[in-house]
């Protein structure tokens, strides 16, 4: 019997109807029964799920094995399991809740024996609303490093690896870790490779959440998660020496094993396990949370996991809370640096670090749209000469001497017109500032309100309402949401040819200044009352 190109490790437990569509497309798979064997292991199953696999080693007799096996609590076991079974060149793995792309196993082994490779990761996608981090599927690349790609952010062992590589180095999944189990093969595998290769001109791999969500990470609570990424992480730092290599691996863990744990539903924990939470964040943090992984971390994520450092159990409840009930807070401008204000800014009983507060590098689109609004819009009209009055609050304090609003003639780039605001090129020039500005802090000092005064011209145009401020050595361009402010209404103005201004929201909520004519100067009297009547018969009707 010729050896199969590849071995497809199946670990099974309750997930039927889910199986049958995992096993018809590895069957199914383009590469031929010939060059594929699939070792599924049923990890004492109680509903289906051992009969379906039956089903399927009759049907395909030389290519699908079973085993039925006692329940080992995970997925561990079973896919061990299945390693000591495996013959093919190279050994891939699949959730039983899972399928994949018809030509999935085909291009991966292609790729592997092109470029020799001795892992590939072909592109995944979530469904049922499964997150799948899509960072490293941006492009197919056949030599990707560990250190410098969003690959740690992508540890799930659904990959393709050499066999040769798993039996040289003895790669094996720990069985006494419930949650993450695939980390440590997944790691210590990319660690050991001579090339790893990414593949994102096909949909590979589709991750499906259950409709009932009993996939097993989202059953794990909070403590025993915070355990498993211990573990995992002390594996991580067994295997690579401290540095940036060793930071750019561990950044995944802060930014997502740990930053989960203290997310919207941190409060509602009861007080011990809050306090033990933030006990082993603390442990973890106090080993390996260098200043230069701190500082690549996103301002939010990296104030929980400080104020978690610090044992600052109640501020950190309260910043949670008061994000979720009142959104993300405002910027702090000063000396050309960036805070956000988040709980615990300045707190001489915290003793954290501007530092911790601050924007780095970091793009504040979302941050700058969710604190702008409208506070009050009116016409402002002197014979023929039209102007609006707008007041708007923004999301910055401190130094706002940039700050000021126009009218853009021109709708934002779709790759740009976001919820969010958008980050200006370098280089980018504005048009010169047209109107009267002034600026003062609000009430609350929290933000600061921009108030303009500025000239409409008599023109056919759809005009944008946009706020331009620099912040943090980026200029960023923030359309105005109206969010259920009263705007005034239209307004005819000039004589000679009369004028039509109206105030609108866009479909995005955004607001919006038209002008228009009420009907071409260049037509007849005749013509003008025929196309007035018109717009006020199709007024009349709607």
């Amino acid at each position: 019997m010729t050896t199969p190109d590849v071995t497809v490790v199946v670990a099974v437990y309750n997930t039927m109807p889910y199986l049958t569509e995992c096993l018809n497309s590895l069957v199914g798979q383009s590469i031929g029964l010939d060059r594929l064997e699939v070792v599924a292991v049923d990890d004492g199953s109680t509903d289906d799920s051992g009969r379906e696999l039956d089903r399927f080693a009759e049907k395909y007799p030389n290519t699908v094995k079973v085993i039925h096996q006692a329940n080992s609590g995970g997925p561990a076991a079973p896919s061990n399991r299945a390693l000591e079974l495996a013959t093919g060149r190279y050994v891939y793995f699949i959730g039983s809740d899972d399928y994949l792309g018809k030509e999935a196993l085909a291009r991966m082994v292609a790729c592997a024996d092109e470029h020799g490779s001795d892992v590939v990761v072909g592109k995944m996608v979530g469904t049922n609303g499964r997150y799948v981090h899509q960072a490293l599927f941006k492009k197919s690349d056949p030599d990707v490093s560990l250190y410098d790609s969003a690959l740690p952010f992508t540890l799930a062992n659904t990959k393709l690896f050499r066999r040769e590589l798993v039996e040289k180095h003895k790669l094996r999944f720990p069985e006494d870790l419930p949650v993450g189990s695939d980390q440590p093969f997944t790691l210590e595998a990319c660690v050991r490779a001579a090339k790893i290769s990414v593949l994102a001109d096909y949909t590979y791999y589709y991750a499906v959440k259950r409709g009932d969500a009993s996939n097993i990470t989202y059953r794990a609570n909070h403590l025993s998660r915070l355990r498993c990424t211990e573990r995992i992480m002390h594996f991580a730092a067994s295997l690579i020496e401290a540095g940036p290599q060793r930071d750019a691996v561990l950044k995944r863990h802060f930014t997502w094993e740990l930053a989960k744990l203290v997310q919207d539903d941190f409060p509602a924990l009861d007080a011990v396990t809050r306090t033990e939470i933030c006990a082993g964040i603390a442990k973890l943090a106090d080993e390996y949370f260098t200043d230069a992984l701190r500082d690549a971390m996103d301002v939010k994520r990296r104030v929980r996991i400080c104020l978690a450092r610090r044992g600052a159990v109640e501020e950190l409840v309260r910043a949670i809370e008061d994000e979720a009930e009142h959104g993300s807070p405002p910027l702090l401008l000063e000396d050309g640096r960036a805070f956000v204000r988040y709980r615990g800014f300045r707190d001489p009983s915290l003793g954290l670090p501007d530092r911790a507060y601050e924007v780095i590098g970091e793009a504040v689109p979302g941050r700058l749209a969710e604190n702008t609004s409208l506070v009050a819009a009116e016409w402002d009209q002197h014979g023929d000469d039209m102007a609006v009055d707008l007041t708007v609050r923004l999301g910055l304090a401190g130094e706002t001497g940039s700050a000021v609003v126009r009218l853009a003639t021109k709708a934002m780039p779709k790759s740009a017109d976001k919820p969010g605001a958008r980050r200006l090129p370098v280089g980018h020039e504005l048009p010169a500032t047209v109107g009267e500005f002034t600026r003062k802090p609000t009430e609350d000092g929290e933000g600061t309100l921009l108030t303009a005064r500025i000239p409409v011209k008599a023109k056919s145009a759809k005009l944008g309402v946009r706020v331009y401020a620099d912040v943090a050595g980026s200029t960023y361009e923030i359309p105005v949401p109206v969010r259920g402010r009263p705007l005034p209404l239209a307004r005819r103005w000039r004589e000679r040819v009369p004028y039509r201004i109206s105030a609108n929201a866009n479909p995005k909520g955004r607001l919006v200044i038209t002008t228009a004519p009420l009907w071409e100067p260049s037509l007849g009297v005749g013509k003008r009352l025929r196309q007035l009547m018109s717009r006020v018969k199709r007024k009349l009707t709607r």
